[in-house]
């Protein structure tokens, strides 16, 4: 079960506050206006145009409609025939009093805003004899700015809002008291495009579209207030959410003018937050003095540089801009202009600027300005005098803004923007499209990771997905389209050709631009991994179809790093149409041309040692075991793991298999010169030099096998190691006895040195519980993190399983042995098939692992002749789909994808495991192959002779085509784990369900 103390969050929680921000919004105004007022707003007759310049301007989504009526009578009828959200009124209406119409809009919509708009003071005066803030939402005064009328939308969208907002994501307010009509309608246009600017300038960091609007809606919100009471109750009310405050010093206290009472407010407030912002304005050029005894800055309202220094101070005390680091005599030290860049400054800066800025609270309220409102709360909790010391102080500081920044990122797709992206755990992706299927499950695998907070769950462990950029599937399309690829890479079937045309394209030039900047801030080794549209979906078997390239990324020279990751990127391109993709996709339901290749650019996890890359551990975990032993049950799940790189496991190659549940029990072998001999005895790695000599080279040329003694050399096999004494036939864990070293994993499963087992008992239940279906995800260990740095789980991918879903309890019967061509107590599936007529077997005595790989060439030419027509059983020796020929015959899945049914039979005299870890078995389990493991030790049996008496339609040196007159009838029991072969006519009504899932 998952740990209680790890909490769960939906999904969606972290944007979803965002989302719903500012749900009150003015989409539509009616401006109620004599012709001659509606002329001096337009100016030139084009107001609408004016209003969506200024917007637009401001980057502001949202643009309201306007509706322009003359008299009272026409706005009337649109109140009552059309929903306004805000009516701006002048006071020449012409058939009736504005005081009469702004009366008859309330009787009709009691919460419907009006707003009067005055010309000039002699207006103003009017208007304001004869105010009534029960009928009236506020009086505003033209100065010939059209952002005014921007200022009233916002106005009076922010008190729709501020409750809500400030409820649900903590925006932050800023106190505006001024009782003048004529400063404040001077003040808030001002104010407001200060605000969306700064808005602008936050957006850039927001990790993806969705955010940067969020962010936008976060922005803070402008209360403006007449008396010293309406101040004080919007104070008592957000005081812990706000920037700062802009105040008149003569303004109504308790119903009458006082001239101190924005000195009475400043120094109440100053009371309760020592540091908050505060700038009072006077006529009286002697108030400094009076200003500074209560904390507060002053601004001279006479001053003809009112409005700049209102910008500055709001520039310099709420956070927007950058963060400077001044020193005492008002030299600059150091700025940031974002969170990364402030994370990497606070390492250098010196400490008394950290304690003057912690002490003032500047961290937080710069992030209050920035909506990053989480981190600002968190930072406020802490006070400078809760430290022992500066150091402290500063590491807090940094790894509260790293944390911050690595969380932001969990679960959401960023565009890459290189000041932004954190090349160690940063997930972003360039261009348009879909990310393809590896890339959503890692996506996703992100989510749930953030969701459970599992990040820091392991002592000492970090559990996280390595950082990657996807080249989305628009990049792909651009990149055929521009070097018209698509009908050639269709019809041309030799792979050597088809990738030397692509490796000669061009690559679209503005993506060159973003990967060129990717390798700035990436100097690491790097997975060249294919994401297409149909892999590691549930029904749609495509893992290892097509090309992993793995790069160094080491060069000296930039220009050719980038040179070797292009070349990667288009071989992953050409073999989304290589012969195997396309043998693949004609023996399925899908077309070629629906395919597309998006392409995840990941760092490769592990650490280097002298001319190797590698991690210690790396290997395949499944929720669901489809071969459990007692006591163990399928539910308890099963990995494979090996030293080095994941292609030994994932391709069929020699690996350690154990249950998480019971990690100290190793599976399929009881002796431990069995275990020896069927362990490990060489590892893959990613080669740093490539004149390294004496090494087995892979397919991809970058990587090579190397013995377990290059391991010991490297220090890293000690953690996964015993030795084998044949002395006594025992083993013993670690390396400290004389002996055979041999890969047991005994110290992690059985001694702790890492928490493996724990780790992926609690991944595969999220995992599951995630996608509401059993799951097999790949992962990697890196023990080798430098000193003081936590070891390093690094989670790869995840895929969901497809597991047997029988609705009726199969009932197998009593059969005897003459009946039968094969049974076994280890199947996969459940139902029964009766159309097969084609048997493709490779028998036990012909098969010959010196050729192997001539076997699989043979069986792939028949399975090309088969697929498409007639479903056929493939019956052979070993292990299918091996990587190790020894092991058994290495064909690749597109090579079989015809099979309707496979058995798996053991050698004479030697037991083979069956890999639960390889692609192969991912896409044999997905693709609902009836697959039937052949154990002679535990009553598993195949006729081989009387497949030997059967007459072959087509025969070579080791493969036989067998093609029966009358099917044979495959029945299988899931829930017995029991399955037979049935010869043809025999048993021909069995109470059995149709094959329903394997």
């Amino acid at each position: 079960m998952i740990e209680e103390d790890i909490e769960l969050r939906d999904l969606e929680d972290r944007l979803q506050h965002f989302q719903n921000l500012m749900p009150y919004r003015v989409r539509s105004i009616l401006l109620v206006a004599s012709a001659y007022d509606s002329f001096l707003l337009e100016e030139d007759g084009q107001l609408d145009e004016v209003i969506l310049n200024e917007f637009m301007e401001l980057n502001l989504r949202h643009v309201p409609g306007m509706t322009r009526v003359s008299t009272g009578s026409e706005a009337l009828a649109e109140v009552r025939h059309k929903k306004y959200d805000l009516i701006i009124s002048s006071l020449h209406i012409g058939d009736m009093p504005w005081g009469r119409l702004a009366r008859e809009i309330k009787r009709e919509d009691p919460d419907l805003p009006v707003v009067m708009l005055a010309f000039d003071d002699r207006e103003l005066s009017a208007v304001l004899t004869k105010y009534d803030p029960k009928i009236i939402e506020q009086v505003f005064v033209w100065h010939g700015d059209f952002r005014i009328l921007l200022a009233i939308v916002k106005y009076v969208e922010d008190r729709w809002n501020v409750d809500d907002d400030v409820k649900l994501a903590g925006v932050s307010v800023i106190i505006l008291i001024e009782d003048s009509v004529r400063y404040y309608s001077s003040f808030l246009p001002h104010l407001y495009t200060e605000l969306v600017k700064q808005s602008q300038k936050v957006i850039a960091e927001g990790v993806n579209l969705t955010h940067k609007l969020m962010r936008m809606r976060a922005r803070p919100k402008i209360l403006l207030c007449t008396s010293y009471e309406e101040a004080d109750s919007y104070y008592r009310k957000y005081s812990e959410v706000l920037l700062g405050i802009i105040s008149d010093v003569d303004f109504p206290k308790d119903g009458a003018p006082n001239p101190h009472a924005g000195l009475d407010f400043a120094r109440m407030v100053r009371k309760e937050h020592p540091t908050l912002p505060i700038m009072l304005q006077t006529r009286d050029p002697d108030y400094a003095e009076k200003a500074a005894a209560v904390g507060a800055s002053v601004v001279l309202k006479d001053s003809p540089f009112l409005l700049r220094e209102l910008r500055l101070f709001m520039l310099s005390n709420f956070g927007f801009g950058d963060f400077v680091f001044w020193d005492a005599e008002g030299v600059e030290v150091s700025r940031a202009d974002n969170l990364r860049v402030l994370e990497k400054v606070l390492h250098t800066v010196p400490e008394e600027l950290i304690y003057e800025h912690a002490s003032h609270n500047h961290f937080s309220t710069w992030l209050r300005a920035r909506t990053e409102f989480n981190l600002a709360l968190e930072l406020e909790r802490r006070k400078v005098d809760d430290f022992d010391s500066i150091s402290e102080l500063r590491q807090f500081l940094t790894e509260s803004i790293r944390e911050f920044r690595r969380e932001r990122q969990s679960g959401v797709v960023a565009a890459f923007h290189k000041e932004s992206f954190d090349p160690q755990v940063g997930f972003a992706k360039i261009g348009g499209g879909s990310l393809g299927g590896k890339a959503r499950g890692l996506a996703f695998v992100r989510e749930l990771l953030y969701n459970y907070k599992i990040r820091n769950h392991f002592k000492n462990t970090r559990v996280f997905v390595p950082a990657a950029v996807v080249l989305a599937t628009d990049v792909f399309d651009q990149f055929m389209e521009e070097n018209d690829l698509r009908d050639f890479a269709i019809r041309e079937e030799d792979d050597q050709a088809l990738e030397k045309t692509f490796l000669q394209a061009r690559f679209p030039r503005r993506v060159l631009g973003e990967l060129y900047r990717f390798l700035d801030i990436a100097r690491y080794p790097i997975s060249v991994r294919s994401s297409s549209l149909l892999e590691d979906s549930q029904y749609q078997p495509f893992a290892g179809i097509y090309k992993t390239i793995m790069v160094p990324n080491n060069h000296p020279h930039p220009r050719v790093r980038r040179r070797e990751l292009v070349r990667a990127i288009k071989r992953v391109y050409a073999s989304t149409f290589s012969a195997k993709a396309k043998a693949y996709l004609g023996s399925s339901t899908f077309r070629l041309e629906e395919e597309k290749m998006a392409v995840m650019l990941q760092r490769v996890g592990g650490a280097a040692h002298g001319t190797r890359f590698y991690p210690e551990v790396a290997g395949v975990a499944r929720s669901h075991n489809f071969y459990p032993s007692p006591p163990m049950e399928a539910k308890d799940g099963v990995a494979s793991v090996a030293l080095g790189l994941g292609k030994t496991v994932v391709e069929g190659g020699r690996a350690l298999r154990f249950s998480p549940r019971y990690p100290d029990r190793i599976m399929d072998f009881n002796t431990p010169k069995d275990i020896m001999e069927n362990a490990q005895s060489s590892f893959v790695a990613l080669q740093l030099d490539p004149e390294e000599t004496g090494v087995t080279k892979s397919n991809d040329v970058h990587l090579a096998h190397y013995d377990l003694e290059a391991a010991r050399m490297d220090g890293t096999l000690a953690a996964v190691a015993s030795v084998y004494s044949p002395d006594n036939d025992a083993a013993y864990d670690g390396l400290s006895r004389s002996g055979i070293p041999f890969v047991s994993m005994a110290p992690l499963l059985k001694h702790g040195i890492f928490p493996l087992a724990e780790i992926l008992r609690l991944l595969l239940e999220i995992g599951e519980r995630g996608m509401n279906t059993p799951v097999e995800i790949e992962f990697a260990v890196n023990l080798s993190t430098p000193p003081g740095f936590p070891k390093e789980f690094l989670f790869l991918q995840m895929r969901p399983m497809v597991v047997s879903r029988e609705s009726e309890e199969l009932h197998i019967g009593d059969v005897t042995q003459e009946d039968l061509v094969c049974s076994s107590n280890r199947i996969l599936g459940s139902g029964r098939i009766d159309e097969i007529h084609d048997l493709v077997v490779v028998d036990r005595d012909n098969f010959d692992p010196a050729h192997s790989a001539e076997i699989a060439r043979e069986v792939a030419e028949l399975n090309s002749r088969l697929a498409l027509k007639r479903p056929y059983a493939l019956i052979g020796t070993g292990r299918w789909g091996s990587s190790e020929p020894w092991l058994g015959i290495p064909v690749t899945w597109d090579e079989i994808a015809g099979a309707r049914v496979i058995v798996e039979a053991d050698f004479e005299g030697k037991k083979i495991a069956p890999s639960q870890g390889s692609h192969f078995f991912h896409n044999l389990t997905a693709a609902l192959v009836a697959y039937f493991t052949v154990d002679s030790e535990t009553e598993g049996f195949v006729d081989w002779a009387w497949l030997r008496d059967q007459p072959a339609k087509n025969e070579s040196e080791f493969v036989r085509h067998i093609r029966l007159k009358k099917p044979i009838s495959v029945i299988m029991d899931s829930r017995s784990g029991r399955g037979v072969i049935l010869k043809p006519g025999k048993n021909n009504n069995p109470r059995a369900a149709p094959l329903d899932a394997v």
